[in-house]
């Protein structure tokens, strides 16, 4: 199955369920806003760091997680009863081939970040693994969806840390690139949309949502939906093609890497800690980094064991050393 699987139901393969195409066709363009936005980060319009956390980062990954879980839906509905090898293996070779296009680009656009296993390289994985669950029960392939989704938390690993075990989203530190969606978790939702549309195909609930017919409003959303792949592969180039020729005639304001970090390391602790805590640690580390002249290397997005064990050591360092400050000014 890929994004632009047909969706018709598994009682009737000439029908298409409308509602799923709507669904579809508003993920795309809430993906749109949140790639907008990323853009406009990336030619400085914004604070660095917007996008990875917070509110941003939760619906970057509601956003993910609908398309996969739709899926997992059209991978039933279309493969469902039999799966016709010669459509699943044409869709597969689009996605995959897409997928293979977009780390080549990436690789030469943005070689510090370049996506080597983004959603469409989850999506062709996850189609092919996600076969297996076809025939299996509803509630039997949502208590693995459950494990899929649980393993990062649980079983994580050292011995994944290699570049080429990245892929399986179990390593002990997430690596950086600009679109990241390995094996684990996100398989899960693909599991989770295969027992879904298994349940609601026993329960009749199908069969009702083929028989909607939404107004005309919703035609532009339907087009999107039945043409997915292509509004992926489009949108994005377009968007920052117009942030681009918008920054050439009103470019952002220059920051310094030690602004930049400041505010990107301000963004990432208040998370966890509060804003006067916050503005101390990023002081310390900044100070830190400067002091051993390691910014560079930072920016670098230097993946070195050695480097991390290094950072680490930084971070807990500043963690305690701004804790005793707080505490002898009397800040809880």
């Amino acid at each position: 199955m890929s994004i632009h699987t047909p969706t018709a139901p598994v009682q009737d393969q000439s029908k298409r369920i409308v509602a799923i195409d709507i669904v579809r066709g508003i993920a795309l363009i809430a993906m749109a806003s949140y790639h907008f936005t990323w853009d406009l980060e990336f030619f400085g319009y914004t604070d660095p760091g917007l996008t990875a956390f917070g509110w941003w980062k939760i619906y970057a990954r509601c956003i993910a997680s609908t398309f996969l879980f739709l899926v997992g839906v059209s991978l039933y509905l279309a493969h469902g009863r039999k799966i016709r090898w010669n459509g699943f293996w044409r869709r597969f070779a689009m996605v995959a081939g897409a997928a293979i296009a977009i780390s080549v680009v990436t690789r030469i656009a943005t070689p510090d970040g370049f996506i080597f296993f983004g959603i469409l390289h989850e999506i062709a994985l996850a189609s092919l693994l996600g076969l297996a669950f076809l025939r299996l029960p509803a509630l039997l392939t949502l208590l693995v969806a459950a494990l899929v989704i649980a393993a990062p938390v649980y079983l994580r690993f050292e011995a994944f840390d290699h570049p080429w075990l990245w892929w399986v989203g179990l390593s002990a530190v997430n690596p950086r690139s600009n679109d990241y969606v390995p094996l684990f978790p996100w398989f899960g939702a693909v599991l989770a949309g295969v027992a879904v549309t298994k349940l609601a195909s026993a329960s009749g609930l199908l069969a009702r949502l083929a028989e909607l017919a939404p107004g005309r409003w919703a035609n532009p959303l339907v087009f999107i939906g039945r043409h997915s792949l292509a509004f992926y592969l489009i949108h994005q180039p377009l968007l920052i093609g117009c942030v681009w020729l918008f920054s050439q005639i009103m470019p952002a304001q220059v920051e310094t890497p030690q602004v930049n970090f400041l505010k990107t390391c301000q963004l990432s602790c208040e998370q966890s800690r509060d804003t006067e805590f916050c503005s101390s640690y990023c002081v310390c580390m900044l100070d830190t980094l400067e002091g051993e002249a390691s910014l560079d290397r930072l920016y670098n997005n230097d993946q070195t064991a050695e480097w991390k064990a290094h950072l680490s050591d930084l971070a807990g360092m500043c963690t305690a050393k701004t804790d005793s400050k707080m505490m002898e000014e009397g800040v809880k």
